[in-house]
């Protein structure tokens, strides 16, 4: 089972609890009520919230299958999100892990008492999928028609209850207005986002740099990369304002194919190279009007049979293709996301992801190599109905430190890369690191303003990551108040995660003088110590200390307690004084 971690529904108890009361599911949670709509302006006129049965008579999950298609934005303005949805329709792989149980979700056409009006859907957030539980109640205008997304078949509603637990997770629908296509992708797909450098001018002035470029998201494209574009708007330009060729400013489109072709010219064996995208507007309206386009003369010099051949086909509603050269000239954006849980980054070798969340700052040593660093913060848009959601600028370095250090930095020797500072859920950084140790350091850009995150590396070999975060010093001091006063051969064994550490043997009777202090490196601060007495073999007392961490007064020290004293002893008590300190510490 997946439990939500958001709410803790668990999708499977809830539908049986239903299926067993005769009910339909209503969530509580995000009711069909006005406030899962909007936080700022007032719902239209006429609307009413409906289940499908009382949209259309046949209701289906899918019907033949799921693609673009089925993609129709409706009344709000998240293109963004509806443009990373369409890129996940060409691969089974990534829609069957955002909608799971797809067969067992649909509708029971036989048996309709299997039906209890409830669907889930999986989101990646921060390194783990998110499981989000819906019913099917639906928006649906004063005409009858779904205010949102939906599909072009009527009857067909995965993408609209695939946006309403989008819209769940992010606290309404209104939520969904305006947003990085970047984003959805990376919730769609846990892949990683890199966007591309895309100089326009030098692009369309140098064949080369061009050729070099296309070339690049011809690579990304083959290893199953999903690749987004839009054209920012200009000083004093309207977001979603519509160019004379027909395409929109500020409106995210999908690339779905890369093509080099050879045309045969009229001239006996002479051919003429074609480089050509082809884009989707996940409106399905509103078609490049340039060259190339449908109906375009330029489609005069082929055959249907050399379109098959060469693979300039249209194959959904709103997709057209382009010459590459005219789409260096609109558009200015171009993101690529990367799908890491596969071979795909750097298929010719090997690759390894390390992760790292919030408080975590770790040094890992490389062998000369291209990496990919990767840091996120959390979601902030849920946070819109109260008046916040702006992402935190943040950005990190790579600071190279001494090649012996194995837990704390004392010197840094030089900065060997630094991204930006973006105010984006994601900030990525490519680039070669020479042969030695080194820290990433993520910050936030306003000093004090702090905010959870996921840091990720990427690297062709093994990278080496000491696996602690936190040094903790236990001193264990004596245990005293035994239940046997005549006990024996004590001793006490610590045990910290992986590690263990066992006091001398003390023979004679009374309360043993353990004065044992260890060091422990923690890679997970929450989980417990434990801390066992031992007597002639036997286990006699266990003692869980809690690790409950307090930041000192001293910032510059950073120093935290760890409180082991929580913990019921029946042989009486043990004495433990501790303390522990982030790396780099002496930063």
């Amino acid at each position: 089972l997946f439990p939500s971690v958001k709410t803790g529904q668990s999708f499977h108890k809830l539908r049986r609890s239903c299926l067993r009361r005769g009910a339909l599911f209503m969530d509580p949670l995000f009711p069909a009520t006005a406030q899962s709509l909007f936080y700022k302006r007032e719902p239209p006129p006429g609307l009413t919230w409906k289940r499908p049965r009382e949209i259309c008579k046949d209701p289906r999950l899918f019907v033949d299958g799921i693609s673009t298609r089925d993609l129709h934005q409706g009344s709000l303005g998240n293109c963004w999100m509806v443009a990373a949805i369409s890129c996940l329709s060409s691969e089974p792989s990534l829609w069957k892990k955002v909608i799971p149980d797809h067969v067992d979700q649909e509708w029971k056409t036989k048996d309709l008492d299997l039906y209890a009006g409830i669907f889930h859907f999986r989101f990646w957030r921060l390194g783990r999928w998110t499981d989000v539980v819906v019913d099917d109640r639906l928006p649906v205008s004063a005409d009858g028609v779904l205010l949102f997304c939906r599909s072009a078949t009527p009857r067909e509603f995965w993408s609209a209850l695939l946006e309403k637990a989008y819209a769940k997770l992010n606290g309404c629908y209104e939520a969904l207005e305006g947003g990085n296509t970047t984003e959805a992708l990376i919730d769609f797909t846990g892949g990683v986002s890199e966007p591309l450098s895309l100089d326009r001018e030098a692009l369309i002035l140098h064949s080369d740099q061009r050729r070099a470029f296309f070339q690049t998201l011809a690579k990304a494209h083959e290893r199953k990369a999903l690749i987004t574009c839009s054209i920012r708007p200009a000083e004093g330009e309207a977001m979603e304002s519509l160019l004379d060729c027909g395409l929109v400013r500020g409106h995210a489109y999908g690339i779905t194919a890369v093509r080099k072709v050879r045309l045969r010219e009229t001239a006996p064996g002479w051919m003429s190279r074609l480089f050509m995208v082809r884009m989707r507007n996940p409106w399905g309206t509103t078609h490049w009007t340039g060259a190339w386009s449908q109906g375009s003369q330029q489609w005069q010099q082929m055959s249907r049979a050399e379109r098959e051949k060469t693979g300039l086909i249209v194959r959904d509603v709103g997709e057209f293709w382009m010459d590459f050269e005219d789409f260096c000239h609109y558009f200015t954006d171009v993101v690529v996301c990367r799908l890491v849980e596969r071979a795909l980054l750097w298929p010719s070798s090997h690759w390894r992801e390390v992760r790292l969340c919030d408080d975590c700052m770790d040094l890992f040593t490389c062998k000369e190599q291209e990496v990919l660093i990767c840091l996120q913060q959390e979601d902030r848009r849920i946070r819109r109905k109260d008046g916040g959601g702006d992402n935190l600028p943040i950005g990190f370095e790579v600071l190279k430190v001494e090649v012996n250090r194995c837990s704390r930095v004392q010197c840094v020797v030089e900065q060997a890369a630094s991204s930006v500072y973006m105010d984006s859920r994601s900030v990525t950084l490519r680039g070669t690191l020479a042969p030695g140790r080194y820290v990433v350091l993520p910050t936030t850009f306003l000093p004090g303003v702090t905010g959870r995150f996921l840091l990720r590396l990427f690297c062709h070999s093994h990278c080496f990551l000491p696996q602690h975060t936190v040094v903790t010093t236990v001193h264990l001091r004596r245990a005293s108040g035994l239940s046997s006063p005549k006990q024996t051969d004590v001793y006490a064994i610590v045990r910290c995660e992986d590690d263990t550490v066992k006091t001398h043997v003390f023979k004679a009777e009374g309360n043993p003088e353990f004065n044992l202090r260890a060091v422990f490196y923690r890679r997970y601060p929450s989980t417990s110590i434990s801390i066992e007495l031992w007597s002639r073999g036997r286990l006699w007392d266990c003692v869980l200390g809690e690790a409950r961490i307090q930041t000192t007064e001293s910032e510059r020290s950073r120093s935290h307690v760890i409180d082991l004293r929580g913990g019921q002893s029946r042989s009486g008590c043990v004495y433990v004084e501790t303390s522990s300190s982030v790396c780099l510490t002496d930063l």
